[in-house]
């Protein structure tokens, strides 16, 4: 994860950290025992070389050894957590599993209603992961882009961040580092084939200058200790004494720590924890959007990581708690808006109740613009078919024409995309805590 007001650095200058100067053995130093109370993080210092076409002032200020960060193990720590911060976490978590049994009782009579909330709450929670990033994109960039119709740059990377989120879910019941690899080359795969599902060979940092990690305001640990650090990570999911909210806050604050890839470790991080949540069978049928929550402060959530690596797994913890009781009250009020729009666009149309049109209103929940090609697909029709359907769904004011052109035309449900937009826009309101 990367804070927006930073750029990932990767070594841009000759790289001399192949091997310890302080600490020999990687195993053990992974087995230390750092005492009471959550581990925090321990420094090494590792040889740094500049590249020589670096200007005279970048070597001056990058020269010499830096500090990389150890990750301490997690799998068999203590965690202590006071009475009242457990009792957020089962309430937190209660209303996550009310959540998702209101999505599920609200369509559970209607067959073909889930998968459009399914998939609209699935973009939801991936837009909003990646404007924690700092990519901010509309309701209907991203539905352009599942069209494969004209969408901007950072809409791509939001559906390919959706796709991940769909891989999350459906690998939920395997938590382990083959899963993890699955999720970044689902990720990055469009965007960065050549790092996608791989984990990094080269030491990266957070901020400061991309000739070296000396200023930088975090530097992971070395990439020789990612896959003992992410082992370790992987035995403590498998834990079953901890409440679930708090391991997947605290699993999310330490794969962040171990930045195990060369980008996207943020979103990617953010939908282990959906897996986890899935796993666990807190939720079974919808995602929550629990990054909408995390983006309400975003301040709140840098500093929590801050104090995590400190030994304090308490504000990380609090987040989750606050995000995740923020994302069940505002989820619902998004899946109760889409559904009336849902049933006051059946009330319009006048074909049969098997027709077309009516196929295509349920669905526009969950793809809100659409062409001819989408409906002869998603629904095997002909053309013609397809035509006549969203000719209908015009003439009666459920959708409206965007494209003005003769082919490749496009349509759209202004009514859908203005409840995503206003979702998004109330994010950013000052949290409630």
């Amino acid at each position: 994860m990367t804070h927006p007001s930073h750029q990932r650095r990767v070594a841009a200058g000759v790289r001399e950290g192949d091997h310890l100067t302080e600490h020999a053995d990687l195993e053990s130093d992974l087995a230390l025992d750092h005492g009471a109370g959550w581990p925090a993080l321990t420094y090494e210092s590792r040889p740094w070389k500049v590249s020589e076409d670096a200007s005279r002032s970048a070597r001056r200020k990058h020269a010499g050894p830096y500090d990389a960060a150890v990750v301490p193990p997690i799998s068999t720590a203590d965690l202590h957590l006071p009475g009242d911060l457990l009792a957020d976490l089962a309430e937190a978590e209660a209303a996550v599993g009310r959540f998702d049994e209101y999505v599920s009782s609200t369509l559970g009579g209607h067959t073909g209603n889930f998968a459009p909330i399914s998939t609209i709450l699935l973009r939801t929670e991936s837009a909003s992961s990646s404007q924690i990033e700092n990519l901010t994109v509309g309701a209907r960039q991203i539905a352009l882009a599942e069209l494969g119709e004209g969408a901007n740059r950072n809409a791509s990377i939001v559906t390919s961040n959706v796709h991940t989120m769909e891989a999350a879910l459906a690998l939920a019941d395997r938590l382990d580092r083959d899963t993890l690899l699955q999720l970044h080359a689902t990720l990055l795969r469009g965007s960065d084939p050549e790092h996608a599902g791989r984990l990094r060979e080269e030491q990266v940092w957070i901020g400061g200058s991309g000739i070296g990690p000396h200023r930088a305001s975090f530097v992971p640990p070395h990439h020789e200790r990612v896959e003992p650090a992410l082992d370790d990570l992987f035995d403590y999911l498998d834990r079953d004494d901890i409440p679930v909210l708090a391991q997947a806050a605290i699993a999310h604050a330490q794969f962040e720590t171990i930045h195990p890839f060369t980008d996207g470790n943020g979103r990617t991080g953010r939908a282990l924890v959906h897996a986890l949540l899935t796993n666990r069978q807190v939720t079974t049928r919808s995602t929550v959007p629990i990054s909408a929550g995390l983006l309400r402060d975003l301040d709140g959530y840098f500093s929590a990581l801050t104090a995590y690596r400190q030994g304090n797994p308490e504000p990380i913890v609090d987040a989750f708690c606050a995000a995740s009781r923020y994302a069940s009250v505002q989820g619902r009020g998004l899946v109760s808006d889409l559904s009336d729009i849902r049933r006051v666009n059946a009330d319009r149309i006048t074909a049969r109740a098997d027709s077309v049109a009516h196929r295509i209103n349920e669905v526009l929940i969950g793809q809100p613009v659409i062409n001819t090609a989408y409906v002869v697909e998603k629904f095997s029709v002909s053309q013609p078919a397809a035509n006549r359907a969203i000719d209908h769904l015009t003439e009666v004011g459920v959708l409206v024409e965007t494209s003005n052109r003769g082919r490749n035309r496009v349509w759209q449900s202004n009514d859908v995309l203005a409840v995503l937009d206003a979702f998004a826009a109330g994010i950013r309101r000052s949290p409630e805590r």
